[in-house]
């Protein structure tokens, strides 16, 4: 098991930036048979690195995207209708939705945004983590296959659009906290993500927009920040940019506007604030890259 578990992680790591703790934490709660939740903000990574953990644990891999319309019925499946009237109620005629997948091939079901997930549907995944079977009227008893394990992913509670999770479904996972990386590696993965682009910015035009972004999680005005993906989104649109017009990336206009398309619609102003996204995201900017030095020791943010 020890042998199996450190060649897994060895895996999993290659394909990540950072993330080695975290990637650990899951690797052993799944080799453990346990049920797991990623929690912490968007664009800290949680989908990619249970992507990553189930491809090396080479397992079957089933995604739920959770939603308001997540009904059971769209989540365990039902019957053909067409079907039905032709051959009655029999099992051969009852499609699978994505949740009877995963129990049949003891598979990874992977619901993303789980607080998003209305309370009758995850009435029903409480049912299946508990007694690792779920009744379906006309069909019968379906029981989880060996390997069978929910992965499921969250935002902090303040986003709009999610509700509180109940503590049946904590009672129930392994909880695993993702909070924003490190400077350095969030520098990385944008340099990752700019690969084989061409024009693309240099590492220290890359390093200035990495730290307007980390900036955005802490200015007063603002209630939410953006993720790395703001930087990548903010990169390739200079690049793409910086060619359209015939200048370099660090042409003050293509990069603040660059900067502003890629942020603008990410950040979330705090309530009584007179300014516009644009507007605040123009004065990180002017901070950041009119800096002599860039500094970049700031925008780290806590951990959800």
């Amino acid at each position: 098991m020890t042998k199996h578990a450190r060649d897994i992680v060895s895996r999993v790591r290659p394909t990540l930036v950072g993330r080695a703790r975290e990637s650990e934490l899951v690797v052993a709660a799944l080799l453990a048979d346990r049920h797991v939740l990623l929690e912490g903000p968007p664009g800290t990574g949680k989908s990619t690195l249970l992507r990553q953990v189930a491809d090396s644990l080479g397992v079957g891999f089933r995604f739920v995207e959770g939603n308001a319309e997540l009904t059971p019925a769209r989540l365990v499946g039902g019957f053909d209708p067409s079907r039905v009237l032709q051959e009655g109620y029999s099992p051969e005629v009852f499609l699978d939705g994505p949740l009877l997948e995963a129990m049949r091939l003891g598979a990874l079901l992977y619901v993303e945004e789980i607080n998003r997930v209305p309370e009758e549907t995850l009435n029903v995944l409480i049912t299946v983590m508990s007694e690792g079977e779920v009744s379906v009227p006309r069909l019968g008893i379906v029981r989880t296959a060996p390997g069978f394990r929910l992965v499921a992913a969250m935002n902090p509670f303040d986003a709009v659009g999610t509700a509180r999770i109940s503590g049946a479904i904590y009672d129930r996972v392994c909880r695993v906290s993702m909070g924003y990386q490190p400077f350095d590696e969030e520098t990385a993965i944008v340099e990752r993500a700019l690969v084989g682009i061409d024009s693309a910015p240099d590492t220290a035009w890359i390093t200035k927009m990495v730290e307007v972004v980390r900036r955005t999680r802490q200015h007063s005005d603002l209630r939410v920040g953006s993720s790395v993906r703001g930087a990548i989104d903010a990169a390739r649109v200079a690049a793409s940019l910086s060619s359209l017009r015939g200048v370099t990336c660090s042409d003050e206009a293509s990069c603040l506007e660059s900067a502003l398309v890629a942020l603008s619609g990410r950040v979330r102003l705090r309530e009584g604030v007179s300014r516009t996204s644009d507007e605040v995201i123009e004065e990180i900017w002017r901070t950041v890259f009119e800096s002599p030095r860039g500094s970049t020791d700031s925008g780290k943010a806590p951990a959800p």
